[in-house]
């Protein structure tokens, strides 16, 4: 039941990939821009069933829940449908108000079952990136998003020839400051490396491509222009979200160095390309070598 929840939001998450879904979401909010907010109570109501199918059931986490999702809508919503071609303040704050809380889940733990944590934490990070994506490339419309299919052979050979420039970089740096061992050959299996690259692809790598690259780093560049400066901001805020996270004491400086190197390269790509998923390959590839390998 719960791979069945993650299964339909990741569903939902790939049909905006569609031009004409994309096409026809964007055209009913700006006709009837009240209908942005039957997100959130929609997307509550998802979150509802997943802790009811993992048997922690919590009304104070669940009003929690609807007020996270209406916070961002009625951001979005004060600014009006677009086409938005320079975003402003109140975008940015939208994107605090949507990943902050997931990066920072303070006082969740004794809200959530330690069972269903886990699997009530995917949820939440779907439902983050299915309103992120309703919000800012349907009702706010931002061009440059790129959220679409590939469009011709480079965007699959840019994070090839990516991967192989940016992977030894990031092997040496990170065995240096001593952030990685020494490599070693895997001892999974075929089909458990094959099934983890779909995972790692699906699960982690796009859900923060979408935030760090079609959201983040495409509204800094509408705001302030394309440069090397826009791309090392970027690069930045990516490898700081990193801080918080292990196997090495928090804040995690060694874990930031190299996502921040990882994320100019992820950066770089998604900039060359014509759709987000080239940088979700790149961003897939390193974590899965880096899971199998070191």
């Amino acid at each position: 039941m719960q791979t069945l929840y993650l299964a339909l939001l990741l569903a939902a998450i790939f049909a905006l990939l569609a031009g004409p879904v994309q096409q026809g979401l964007r055209t009913a909010l700006h006709r009837r821009p009240l209908l942005l907010f039957l997100a959130p109570p929609l997307l509550t109501a998802l979150f509802l069933l997943a802790s009811l199918a993992a048997g922690t059931w919590n009304a104070e986490l669940i009003l929690i829940v609807l007020a996270y999702t209406v916070a961002p809508a009625l951001c979005a919503y004060v600014q009006g449908p677009g086409p938005a071609a320079r975003p402003g303040a109140l975008d940015f704050l939208t994107i605090l108000l949507l990943w902050l809380p997931l990066e920072f889940p303070a006082g969740a733990a004794h809200l959530i079952a330690k069972h269903a944590q886990g699997f009530l934490h995917s949820v939440a990070y779907g439902i983050a990136i299915l309103l992120g994506l309703i919000l800012f490339l349907g009702f706010r419309a931002f061009p440059g998003m790129k959220y679409n299919p590939p469009r011709g052979r480079r965007d699959l050979i840019l994070p090839l020839a990516a991967y192989a420039i940016t992977a030894p970089v990031l092997m040496l740096i990170g065995i240096w400051i001593g952030f990685i061992p020494p490599p070693h050959l895997p001892t999974a299996g075929a089909g458990k490396m094959a099934a983890a690259a779909a995972i790692i692809f699906a699960a982690t790598a796009l859900p923060e491509e979408i935030l760090f690259r079609a959201m983040i780093q495409n509204l800094i560049v509408l705001r302030f222009g394309r440069g090397f400066r826009t791309l090392l901001a970027a690069s930045v805020i990516f490898g700081a979200a990193h801080l918080d996270n292990g196997p090495q004491p928090l804040p995690n400086w060694r874990y930031m160095i190299l996502a921040t190197i990882a994320g100019y390269a992820y950066g770089k790509v998604f900039e060359r390309s014509r759709t987000v998923l080239s940088s979700t390959l790149l961003h897939a590839m390193v974590d899965w070598t880096k899971h199998f390998y070191f």
